[in-house]
């Protein structure tokens, strides 16, 4: 992923794109990277400043621009127009709302017009100015590479003078995929402090702190899931889908030259078993459930949506293989609702499908629908999901099952007490939903009465629904 970035920045600089935007909490890796760049593969001279040093790491301009924005902006443009340069600017979002750093921004744009020069702002929040916006383009950071995880991983190994297993070092890297060098580090500290080694403990661990840090970011959050086809009743048609491409994530399934499976997306009424299908298709893949709240990817700061977005993306990627889980994504991505909000869903939507299309991570999208009438129709075109699943109302036979899987949980000992073809018979145009209602509400009666539930309350509870 480096090295994406690496092209990326490198094509920007050919083509003479002279004022850049970094995102990223990752300032010193980032600054590590662009250095290590320059030195490597250019023939530039690196100049960085921030806000209390000013420029420096210069013999003769030390210092120049302390706590100066606008100065450091002058100097950049009274640098020899043949001098190739990669300028890094840190602090300067802080900066963003002044109306003369902006009017500075722009001169400097045109002053650098075919100069051998790049500009690149690094900043650690959303920026919010839309003017700023269109001035910079942006470009993603990655988060840290298995081998950069691994370099971090035995670095703390050899510091310890302790051996630990090719097998849990492994497990390791795969526990810290996802998350800044940073917070690695910060976890690693902890772990070494308490444990002083690294074992299956230490790796549930790790687990536990990256959930935190993942839930804290409040767009993917993590779910602890332990759910299979096993604890779903009915939806036969998504199960013989499923059972054929058990092993789509395997390297042997790489080796015999499948492609990556793109994903999912499931409609149908409220309480059909979407959302279970979606925690059991996990399961069944062994694969981390990640949920995309798709209310809170939509921020009130122009621009930040689209950030979002490619936030959750490059989370995605780098944790892969894994499942995203978009519940509702019609509520976001309707027809009517970018209209109403200045074209950010429809950008948003524009960056979702393209990575869909063209994503070559093993990521898989599981995206549950109540009603598609208003749904764009570039969501159904071929290359953006692998199949779309109608999940209607169960049948009779979906609903018998559904009664087995529920009850059996409950009442293992005693489920052959309860004639689950009647309860099936009598709960047509029932939902999974409803049902497991019944069987709750059934529950607490008996409990209130201090004695076990029976089929007859499951069958006063249904006539009760009914008259409802």
């Amino acid at each position: 992923m480096v090295n994406q970035f690496i092209g990326q920045l490198s094509l920007l600089i050919k083509s003479r794109q002279n004022l850049l935007l970094l995102e990223t909490k990752e300032e010193f890796r980032a600054e590590y990277t662009l250095r290590n760049f320059v030195k490597q593969a250019t023939n530039r001279t690196f100049f960085c400043w921030d806000f209390v040093t000013g420029f420096n790491h210069m013999p003769t301009n030390n210092k120049v621009a302390v706590k100066n924005p606008f100065q450091a902006l002058d100097y950049i443009e009274n640098l020899d127009p043949q001098l190739p340069a990669l300028i890094l600017l840190k602090d300067f979002q802080n900066f963003f709302d002044d109306l003369s750093i902006i009017r500075k921004i722009k001169l400097l744009e045109r002053k650098l017009k075919g100069q051998p020069k790049t500009v690149i702002f690094l900043t650690s929040d959303q920026v919010s100015s839309v003017e700023i916006q269109s001035l910079l383009i942006n470009v993603d950071f990655p988060l840290p590479t298995r081998s950069e995880i691994q370099l971090e991983l035995h670095k703390v190994i050899d510091s310890l003078d302790v051996k630990v297993s090719p097998k849990i070092q492994e497990q390791l890297i795969q526990a810290c995929l996802g998350l800044s060098l940073e917070s690695i580090r910060l976890i690693l500290s902890k772990i070494l402090i308490s444990k002083k080694t690294f074992n299956n403990q230490t790796i549930q661990l790790i687990y536990a702190e990256k959930i935190q840090i993942l839930n804290q970011n409040q767009i993917l959050q993590y779910w602890n899931n332990n759910a299979n086809l096993f604890d779903v009743g009915g939806l036969e048609e998504i199960k013989e889908w499923l059972k054929v491409r058990e092993n789509a994530f395997s390297d042997q399934a790489r080796e015999y030259g499948l492609p990556n499976l793109r994903g999912i997306l499931l409609v149908g009424l409220p309480g059909t078993g979407k959302s279970l299908a979606a925690k059991a298709i996990s399961g069944e893949f062994n694969l981390p459930l990640l949920q995309l709240d798709v209310g809170k990817l939509f921020g009130g700061i122009v621009g930040e949506s689209e950030s979002r977005i490619r936030e959750m993306i490059k989370i995605a990627e780098t944790l892969a293989p894994c499942v995203i889980w978009i519940d509702e994504i019609d509520k976001a991505f309707s027809k009517t609702s970018g209209s109403s909000d200045s074209g950010t869903s429809s950008r948003v939507l524009s960056t979702f499908l393209t990575w869909l299309a063209e994503k070559q991570s093993s990521v898989f999208i599981i995206a549950t629908a109540n009603n598609i009438e208003n749904f764009p129709k570039e969501m159904f075109r071929k290359g953006r999901f692998d199949k779309t699943f109608v999940i209607d109302l169960p049948t009779e036979e979906e609903r018998k099952q559904i009664f087995n899987v529920l009850l059996k949980k409950k009442r293992p000992d005693t489920i052959n007490s309860f004639n689950v073809e009647n309860l099936a018979e009598k709960t047509k145009f029932f939902t999974g939903a409803d049902i497991q209602q019944i069987i709750v509400d059934s529950m607490y009666k008996a409990f209130s009465e201090s004695r076990e539930f029976t089929e007859t309350d499951l069958l006063d509870e249904i006539n009760i629904f009914q008259l409802n």
